[in-house]
């Protein structure tokens, strides 16, 4: 244990001889707490009786420690506490071996070192004395003495953490620079001398102060100073809610009216001495005589809010007054970001975060002071010499004063107090020094953020009190109790971005964050364990911007983990060819067989089917066709929806609300209600969810629809077959009927052979071929998205929904057409039967060729579809192209 800390050297001592399970620096750091987190007196009392039980005196300098703990402050306690037992008769008012204040002289809020401070000073410990003396201050509070305690809470066992990193650059070094092994321990003992010295600097009774400080000086005890001559002195018009331990705001005190020095009378040495007293004072918070803060403007609006403006005593020599003058903005500075601190203070982990690291600074300038006291007590401190050596503080409190009243008056939380610090670094790419110094205060104010992003992208997980991170989880339910269609959502709404609270240096990388989170919480829902494979370390750092890497490593991990779940595991592809099979009708015979089984009950109206029927030969065609070798064949259903296909086609596309509700059902027939349904589990609800299974079921019903079509027009081929015995004039009558059943016949089945073979067939190669070198599921969603939607596009059933509606004339024609050759038993009347024929024959053509003229002129909007196509295959040989020009030159007329 070292010398230079005689209470140190006592506590170890008696820790040694106890076998106490405490080390010196956790006793003195529960001493220094600040009352909020302090120990009771009890237990503090209880402490010190388990160290001290094996020495003889023991339960008389226990009951004077008992006193001296309800009177007077906890550190004066365990100053008494120390010599009492110290056993080498090594005072704790005097220890030459400290004699140096190198802690001081580096700190990281000076810009130079005071001069020869080791020299002039008896020893630390003498100091130390001295300020206890002063601090009874403080511990007379109960009396009604206020008292300033600096910002900071930091105790003096805690390890150095400064957020400045030495960004307060020493710009002249007078001193010599000591042994690095003593900075912890002068650091521990200034502490304690910073700690009664605020409390001194804070009184208001100057007397008592240099009566206090003389006594200590001459050598007395901490123990024999007489407290009770302290006058009470009572704070008055100050509200109760500005009455805070964190501010000491130039508040007007009543105590014994002291008469002031005349300052005209006074030489300019005095003159100076007085002034500089003050001028100290006036650095931290303490209202004096002739340093007086102008009572502020309540109206006062912008940076003048969180300004002080100070007047000097006219009767101070000119030359001193300058001085002062150049001094003082320091002492505005730094009450205002003391404003600033506690006014924003609990108002987000961010601002939180900066605060402690605003608090960390406002701890060296507050040893700063103590320091320039020192030298003030023996003498050597000027004016200038202050000036001097605060010159480069006064530059740096600016600059954070600055970024501070921006950051309150523009309200700026969260994200947005680090993006303005983001764009303060890159302003000040000229002052090294001060850009030091903001990054510094941004690493800080960064790291809960940074806390954040770390658990969203290495566990998925969200933390966010203050509503601060860019993502936002708007999940309010459990995956057991999951509403139906919750995977049509999830990917896009269970987990959004906040686009005010990205940061500016996260603002590239957001989308990237957000997949990362998204790829974890699959995994995590599908009973896996997300296992990262190596050490996450996250912070900002402007110079390397490490956190970019980190946050790629992130990335990619999670995307090939949560693609290989799908991939692999859940064998996604197997169950898109499923759907492709049944839903595209790729499976011929199962559809044959399948339409075989069931035209009869999808022919009835759509209340009178009974869906178990369908269920039972849907499940026996599958067992019989060739798809009863597929592993997914059970998930595949039948279902009968409440609407045509034109209008389930208008309603997603429009994505209209009322889509995912139960409407009244039409009069439409079995057949026209008709879909198949395709249920998957998690995690592949993601990408076969209910809109993208609803899409195929739009294909699905135009296919199955036109295929029915088709298989009826087959049926009339056959039962007119009978027409080959009749004679030629008897078949002459049903010529025109074949030759419409004829034309009808093409122009379905090339419409189907255009869908299924042009646009199906194309499209699922281009994609299956790109799903070969997919990275990450956001890939897999857009590919099968993209697949569908070109083929919904090019089979007329996207936006342009009057080609649909073309398509479903058509088929209505024919269908009626099947329907009226079916019935028809008689030949007489000849003309009733060629009558209508021909009627049959006019309405066909003129919605085929109206249907085609739609084609030809989107064509001409968009060459990139395949329209076309299907014009040249309907109207292979020209036959309807003097009918489509008529009609053109009808139109153009009109």
């Amino acid at each position: 244990m070292s010398k230079t800390d005689p209470v140190r050297q006592v506590l170890a001592n008696l820790i040694l001889e106890t076998e106490a399970p405490y080390t010196p620096d956790g006793i003195l750091r529960e001493f220094l707490a600040i009352h909020d987190k302090r120990l009771s007196v009890n237990e503090l009392l209880k402490l010190l009786i388990t160290i001290s039980v094996k020495r003889p005196n023991f339960e008389e300098v226990t009951a004077e420690i008992r006193l001296i703990l309800k009177r007077k402050d906890p550190m004066y306690a365990l100053l008494v506490f120390a010599e009492r037992y110290s056993e080498d008769g090594l005072s704790l008012r005097s220890s030459p071996q400290s004699n140096d204040m190198t802690s001081v002289t580096n700190s990281p809020l000076r810009g130079k070192a005071l001069p020869d401070v080791h020299a002039s000073m008896a020893s630390v410990a003498s100091v130390s004395t001295a300020c206890t003396s002063r601090g009874n201050l403080a511990d007379t509070e109960s009396q009604g003495i206020p008292t300033s305690t600096p910002v900071n809470s930091r105790r003096s066992g805690d390890p150095e953490t400064s957020s400045s990193g030495g960004v307060f650059a020493r710009r002249r070094t007078l001193q010599p620079q000591r042994h690095q092994g003593s900075s912890k321990e002068e650091r521990d003992d200034l502490s304690l001398i910073k700690e009664r010295v605020l409390n001194a600097v804070s009184s208001p009774s100057m007397s008592t102060y240099r009566s206090l400080t003389s006594e200590a000086a001459s050598g007395k005890t901490a123990s024999t100073l007489n407290t009770a001559a302290i006058p009470v002195v009572t704070p008055t018009g100050v509200p109760d809610e500005y009455r805070t331990n964190l501010l000491w705001d130039y508040y007007k005190v009543d105590a014994n009216q002291l008469p002031k020095p005349e300052l005209a009378a006074m030489p300019l040495v005095s003159q100076q001495q007085v002034i500089l007293d003050e001028l100290l004072h006036c650095l931290t918070g303490v209202r004096e005589n002739f340093v007086v803060p102008i009572a502020p403007d309540p109206n006062r609006v912008g940076l003048a809010r969180y300004e002080t403006v100070f007047t000097v005593h006219a009767h101070l020599d000119r030359s001193l007054a300058e001085l002062v003058q150049e001094v003082l903005p320091l002492a505005s500075h730094f009450m205002g970001i003391q404003k600033i601190v506690t006014a924003t203070d609990g108002q987000g982990q961010v601002i939180d975060s900066l605060n402690e690291a605003l608090q960390e600074l406002t701890y060296d300038f507050y040893l700063l002071m103590v320091q320039a006291e020192q030298e003030l007590r023996h003498q050597q401190l000027t004016i200038q010499k202050l000036l001097y050596y605060m010159q480069p503080t006064l530059w740096v409190m600016e600059e954070i004063w600055t970024t501070l009243v921006d950051i309150q008056l523009n309200g700026h939380r969260g994200a947005a107090v680090l993006t303005l610090l983001h764009e303060r670094i890159k302003r000040l790419e000229g002052d090294r020094s001060a850009q030091k110094l903001i990054i510094g205060l941004m690493r800080k104010a960064a790291e809960p953020y940074m806390q954040m992003l770390k658990l969203w992208i290495q566990k998925g997980v969200i933390v966010d009190r203050n509503q601060e991170f860019l993502v936002e989880d708007n999940e309010v339910i459990h995956r057991d109790e999951l509403p139906e269609h919750y995977s049509d959502d999830y990917w896009e709404k269970r987990y959004t971005v906040r686009r005010d609270q990205i940061p500016a240096f996260l603002e590239k990388y957001s989308d990237k964050i957000l997949r990362t989170g998204k790829y974890l919480n699959v995994i995590r829902q599908c009973g896996k364990r997300v296992m990262p494979t190596q050490q996450m370390h996250l912070e900002f750092d402007p110079t390397s911007e490490r956190h970019v890497t980190v946050i790629n490593d992130a990335y990619y991990f999670a995307a090939r983990m949560l693609l290989d779940v799908l991939l692999t595991e859940n064998d996604l592809m197997g169950h898109l060819q499923s759907v492709k099979r049944y839903l595209l009708l790729n499976q011929g015979d199962f559809s044959m067989q399948f339409m075989d089984a069931c035209e009869d009950e999808l022919s009835k109206n759509v209340d009178q089917v009974l869906p178990m029927t369908l269920e039972n030969l849907l499940g026996l065609t599958l067992r019989l066709s060739s798809a009863r070798n597929d592993p997914y064949k059970d998930d595949l259903h039948c279902e009968l929806l409440p609407y045509d296909l034109v209008t389930q086609m208008s309603k997603i596309m429009n994505q209209k609300e009322e889509y995912w509700q139960a409407q009244q059902r039409l009069d439409l027939s079995g057949l026209e209600c008709f879909a198949f349904n395709y249920e998957v589990k998690w995690p592949v609800s993601l990408v076969l969810n209910h809109i993208a299974i609803s899409k195929y079921q739009m294909l699905f019903r135009q296919l199955f629809y036109c295929k029915h079509v088709e298989r009826q027009l087959c049926k009339i081929w056959k039962e007119n077959a009978i027409a080959k015995k009749f004679s030629p004039q008897a078949a002459e009558l049903y010529r025109s009927a074949f030759t419409l059943r004829q034309r009808m016949m093409n122009a379905i089945q090339n419409l189907e052979y255009y869908m299924m073979i042009e646009i199906i067939e194309p499209n699922w190669h281009i994609f299956i071929e790109k799903m070969k070198n997919v990275e990450n599921v956001d890939n897999v969603l857009r590919l099968h998205q993209d697949f569908l939607d070109s083929c919904l596009k090019n089979c007329m059933l996207t936006e342009s929904s009057h080609l649909n509606r073309g398509i479903f004339k058509l088929c209505k024609i024919c269908l009626k057409f099947c329907e009226f050759i079916q019935l028809e038993s008689s030949l007489d009347p000849a003309d009733t039967f060629s009558e209508r024929v021909r009627r049959f024959d006019l309405e066909f053509t003129g919605l085929l060729i109206s249907f085609l003229k739609q084609i030809t002129h989107m064509a001409r909007k968009n060459t990139a579809d395949r329209f076309m196509n299907l014009v040249h295959r309907i109207n292979f040989n020209a036959f309807y192209s003097d009918q489509m020009d008529k009609l053109c030159v009808k139109d153009a007329m009109g």
